[in-house]
């Protein structure tokens, strides 16, 4: 009844429009001089929360009704609530719709929604075509549509992203090929975003030059498969995007080195110094199967160790208060039986702040975020000193519980106190799927795939002009 009023209110308005007199008879305060015929007295409280019933494309058909109407149904309020009640998070939205809508460089706006008309972006957003999104990680590979809520397909990465040979454009046109394949598309049909693994570390010539020539040739055979655009971005930016940041420090626990990055506004600030620990996941696996062999616990496989190391081991806070403790738990595994760990669930993470554990020679985590912190600090590259105090996590073996909370403790009693202070571990905030979803934001902007896009007209300009 209510809604049926809002139509006939709009039918009465359009009709005495044609009456100059009538128009004159009605004020409405804090809106218009026009009217909002039966709804003129009420609260604008009220007018939202009924125009909340109606549906979007409702909304809009009202906001061309007249001025009065037009400034509620295409006020921002409105359609923050439709976007509140859409599939991503309103905070993520919002993240993304404010920090990443320009591209890179980003360009944060500077009065927050006031700049920005919801109605537009809402409209934009659902006009962006579907992506295709594929993270290779070291370990593992995540791909799916960028409309999903998480991948939909993963699988072991089979390519080696950072070994760069000859043979390096047929291995990444077989893993792609293979991905399209098993999500049934033609590469023609959708942009493409893919995540640059994290390789070549330095700040050195001959560093950025391996860069350009791995992205180089994955854009190459993305456009040689006919791929209509493609949106490259790092992968611990991806991670932190996801995070809903766009400066900070990014620790990614990958399959054989962690890599701790420091990064600005979206860019990893090499000159500033990348740190890289010597060990991954591969040994934090390696080592619990380790002590389950000296503790005489058979298995069928490594996967067995991998999966109990994902289900059952955790960081402890005390490491020797945790030595006291009973921690037994189990787990079933199918086709093998029931699996018992005790201490072994967390001293497999310890070998991330003491080393030695396993035998390594390597920096521990915390001295190497702190290095990578030192460095940071006296760089001066923004009056903000506390863009480097935000730690955010990634990689699958980073999802450990526990290990967020250890690491910022482990910073406090390491840093002097005037740095310190302002610390904050962030854990993946998407779990092992974090550059995916962080991919995922760019994929959904409302400007999407203009500004963080590549053609395949615009590469081939650009490498006619490098030769």
């Amino acid at each position: 009844m209510i809604l049926r009023k809002v139509w006939g209110s709009v039918w009465s308005r359009s009709n005495s429009s044609k009456d100059p007199s009538s128009q004159s008879a009605i004020q409405v305060p804090m809106l218009s001089s026009s009217s909002l015929g039966a709804f003129d007295h009420l609260p604008m409280d009220i007018l939202i929360q009924i125009l909340m019933l109606v549906e979007p494309r409702d909304a809009v058909k009202l906001s061309l009704a007249c001025k009065a109407w037009r400034c509620l149904a295409g006020g921002n309020r409105l359609w923050i609530f439709y976007l509140q009640c859409s599939q991503e998070s309103w905070d993520s939205i919002f993240f993304a719709e404010t920090s990443l809508r320009s591209g890179y460089p980003l360009r944060m706006l500077s009065s927050q929604s006031g700049e920005l008309s919801f109605m537009r972006i809402y409209g934009q957003r659902e006009q962006v075509p579907g992506s295709i999104i594929i993270d290779g990680g070291s370990g593992y590979c995540k791909f799916g549509w960028s409309k999903y809520a998480s991948p939909s397909g993963r699988s072991a990465t089979f390519l080696e992203f950072g070994n760069i040979e000859s043979p390096i454009y047929a291995r990444l046109q077989q893993f792609f090929a293979t991905i399209f394949t098993r999500m049934q598309v033609k590469p023609s049909m959708q942009p493409i975003v893919v995540s640059l693994p994290l390789c070549h570390f330095d700040d050195t010539e001959s560093a950025k030059a391996s860069r350009r020539q791995l992205k180089t040739a994955i854009l190459n055979v993305l456009f040689d498969m006919n791929v209509p655009a493609v949106c490259a971005v790092n992968q611990a930016v991806l991670a932190l995007y996801s995070a809903r940041r766009t400066s900070g420090i990014v620790v990614n626990i990958g399959f054989q080195v962690i890599t701790i990055l420091p990064i600005l506004h979206g860019k990893v600030m090499r000159q500033i110094g990348v740190e890289v620990i010597g060990f991954g996941a591969l040994k934090l696996t390696g080592f619990l199967k380790e002590k389950m062999q000296e503790n005489n616990i058979t298995f069928q496989s490594l996967y067995t160790v991998r999966t109990l190391k994902e289900n059952l081991c955790y960081v402890a806070l005390d490491y020797k208060a945790e030595l006291s403790r009973d921690t037994q738990a189990s787990m079933k595994i199918a086709g093998e039986g029931w699996f018992t760990l005790s201490k072994e669930r967390f001293q497999t993470g310890e070998i991330l702040f003491q080393p030695r554990l396993a035998g390594l020679r390597a920096m521990s985590l915390q001295q190497a975020v702190s290095l990578c912190m030192d460095h940071c600090d006296p760089a001066g590259f923004t009056g903000d000193d506390s863009w480097f105090k935000t730690v955010v996590l990634a990689g699958g073996s980073a999802c450990l519980p526990g290990l967020a909370e250890r690491l910022e403790k482990e910073l406090h009693d390491h840093l002097p106190s005037y740095m310190c202070n302002g610390v904050k571990v962030i854990p993946p905030p998407c779990g092992v799927d974090s550059a995916w979803h962080g991919a995922k934001l760019i994929s959904n902007l409302s400007t999407f795939p203009g500004p963080w896009c590549i053609t395949r007209k615009q590469f081939r300009r650009k490498s006619r002009l490098m030769w």
